[in-house]
Parts: C-alpha cells; sequence; structure tokens
C-alpha cells in the first residue's frame, strides 16, 4: 500500500513537472516536490491523530471498564472525525482585551514547530525527507519552539489562569528537556553519529536494538517526552481543577484544535525518536523477521507500542503536585541520567582498551 501511494504520488509529480516544463516555469517546478512533500506529511498526521484519539479513548475506556466511543462510525471510528467537524465549524470566541497579533501566531507556532520534528524521522530505508547528519539535535531544537508558542498564548490572552499555565509549562519543558537530551547522550557516545537513520544502520550492523543495553535511558526520554507534551500525570499546566484550562483556556474552536493537533504531534515525533533510537526503527522483529512486512509497517507497529505506553500513563497514575514534578525531574531524572553517561562511558573505554 505505502509502495503503491508513493508511485501515485511520483506520477502526479512527474505529470506536474512535464507541464510546468512545457510553459517555462522550471522554478515552481522545482519547488513542487516540497509542496507535495509538506502536503503529504500533513494529510498523514491529521489522519494518524484522529486514530490516536479514538485509540486513546478505547484505552481508557478499557482500563476503566467502559465502553468507549461506539456509535458514530463502525466501533466508533468516526467519532474523531465528528469532533473535528464541530471543532472547525465552532464559534471562534476570543478575549476582548487580549494582545491580538501574538494571540493569532501562538497556535500556529505550537503546532507547525512539532510537525517540523518528522522531516528527519525516518520511516522506512530511504523513506525520509531529509536525512540531516544533526537529526537529533534538530529535533531537539525545533521542538523547543513550542515553550515560546505556549507562553505566548497565555501572556496574549490576558487572562491569569491561562498566564499562570504558561509559565508553568515553560519552566516544565524547559526542566524536562535536560534529562530527556541527557538520556540520548550514551547512544550518541556509542554511535559516534547525530543522524537518526545512522543510529538505526547501526543497529543493523551490530544486530542489537539500544533497548537492551540502554534501558534506563529509554525509561528517562519516555518519562521526560510525557513531561514535555503537558500529558498526566505531568500535566500541570492544564490542571482543570487549578486552572480552568491553563494557557489555553481562551481559545476555542480551530485555535484550540491547533493547540490539541500540536499537542498529539508532540507524542507522535518523541514516540517515533524513541522507535528510532532504542527499537531499531524500520528493523523487524528478530523472531517475527519471517513475515517479510515492508519497514514502514515495523516502524508503525513500534510506533503504536510506544504510544500505547504513553497513553497508559495517563490512565494509571495520579496527577503530581507542581513542587513534585520538579523535584522528580531535577532530584530524579537528571542524577541517574548522568550516572547513565558515566557508566556508559566506562564501558565504551574498557572496550576500547581491549579491543
Amino acid at each position: 500500500m505505502v509502495s503503491l501511494a508513493a508511485n501515485i504520488i511520483g506520477f502526479v509529480t512527474d505529470i506536474l513537472h512535464a507541464l510546468y516544463a512545457m510553459v517555462g516555469l522550471s522554478f515552481w517546478a522545482a519547488q513542487l516536490d516540497i509542496v507535495v512533500v509538506v502536503v503529504v506529511m500533513f494529510g498523514f498526521t491529521s489522519v494518524f491523530v484522529m486514530f490516536l484519539v479514538w485509540m486513546e479513548r478505547k484505552v481508557s475506556a478499557r482500563m476503566q471498564s467502559r465502553l468507549g466511543p461506539n456509535r458514530v462510525g463502525p466501533f466508533g471510528l468516526l467519532q474523531t472525525m465528528a469532533d473535528a467537524i464541530k471543532l472547525t465549524i465552532k464559534e471562534d470566541v476570543q478575549p476582548v482585551h487580549r494582545d491580538k497579533i501574538p494571540y493569532f501566531i501562538a497556535p500556529i507556532v505550537a503546532f507547525v514547530a512539532t510537525f517540523m520534528g518528522l522531516v528527519v524521522i525516518p520511516f522506512d530505508k530511504g523513506m525520509v525527507v531529509q536525512d540531516l547528519n544533526i537529526g537529533i539535535l534538530y529535533v531537539i531544537a525545533i521542538t523547543s519552539f513550542t515553550v515560546i508558542a505556549i507562553l505566548t498564548a497565555g501572556w496574549s490572552s490576558n487572562n491569569k489562569f491561562a498566564l499562570l499555565g504558561g509559565f508553568r509549562s515553560s519552566a516544565q519543558i524547559i526542566s524536562y528537556e535536560v534529562p530527556l537530551v541527557l538520556s540520548l547522550v550514551p547512544i550518541i557516545m556509542t554511535t559516534g553519529t547525530l543522524s537518526l537513520n545512522g543510529i538505526v544502520l547501526y543497529q543493523q550492523q551490530h544486530g542489537t536494538w539500544f533497548i537492551i543495553p540502554q534501558i534506563v535511558a529509554f525509561f528517562i526520554f519516555i518519562t521526560s517526552a510525557t513531561a514535555e507534551a503537558n500529558r498526566a500525570p505531568f500535566d500541570i499546566p492544564e490542571a482543570e481543577s487549578e486552572l480552568i484550562g491553563g494557557f489555553h483556556t481562551e481559545y476555542s474552536g480551530v485555535k484550540f484544535a491547533m493547540f490539541f493537533l500540536g499537542e498529539y504531534v508532540a507524542i507522535i515525533v518523541s514516540s517515533a525518536v524513541a522507535a528510532t533510537l532504542f527499537l531499531g526503527g524500520w528493523l523487524p522483529l528478530p523472531f517475527l523477521a519471517f513475515l517479510h512486512l515492508p519497514g514502514f509497517v515495523w516502524f508503525m507497529l513500534k510506533l503504536l507500542f510506544i504510544i500505547f505506553i504513553v497513553m497508559s500513563f495517563r490512565w494509571t497514575f495520579p496527577r503530581l503536585r507542581v513542587d513534585q514534578l520538579m523535584d522528580f525531574g531535577w532530584k530524579v531524572l537528571i542524577p541517574i541520567a548522568i550516572l547513565n553517561i558515566l557508566a556508559t562511558g566506562f564501558i565504551l573505554l574498557l572496550m576500547a582498551k581491549g579491543a
């Protein structure tokens, strides 16, 4: 199915390139591929997010002995589409005394920053928009822009609850960015590359996944990524019992949908990075290699598995207090991550001397 879609897209772009060449618009022909890639990525992401919302409702329902969506469409699959239509046509209520330009830009930046993280994700061998040699650094840098967007949304809304939620979120994201980055250092030390594609190839060449030697780094990464996405039990910035809705209290309709979409895209990006770094990316499961499935299918199965883990956190652990959340990041995760780096460096040193 993936190869068929790629062939269709390639066929359409070839026709358009030919048409542009006939009328002498070679510049636009050169830009066409970028537009096609962006449209395909956005379409895939939007549909996948709708599926994840349905999936989370089903997961939470099963964990709480409930049914979940089962009315709109078969198995309730169209419920999320109905919700998307509702958000699209909903009235866009805005505060009278808002800062108009920052208020308008914030949800766009929040979504675009996380969406751009997908650019360097290798969904299969050769199936990547851009294989940057600093892929990990790029993902960390570009997704950090969400801090600016969230703080801007809280500040420009002219609402004390939204402002407090924005400050909470900024402090939380910045704090958990540190252990998240530190959890990736041992893998970079071992492989000697920042390319996500290169790290997958390293795991293929050595016949092992980093989930085995770096299990500690995996749990630190997943925990930090969950906190950065403002998801329970780390959803202090959106604590409805305290802050109504947090930084997006004054947003509705499409603008709220963009924050909501950005949160799920952040989960996709962080889970995709985890699947790539710790679970071998598109490489098949060793005990199921006889199935000969495409690499894209293996990657999506691993991606869904990690997303399921993140979703189960929300319905398993109670929400932390602000002080507990910050203490856990600075006093627990960061020291463990540093110790893991030192242990990895010591082992690599011993292996180098032994060789």
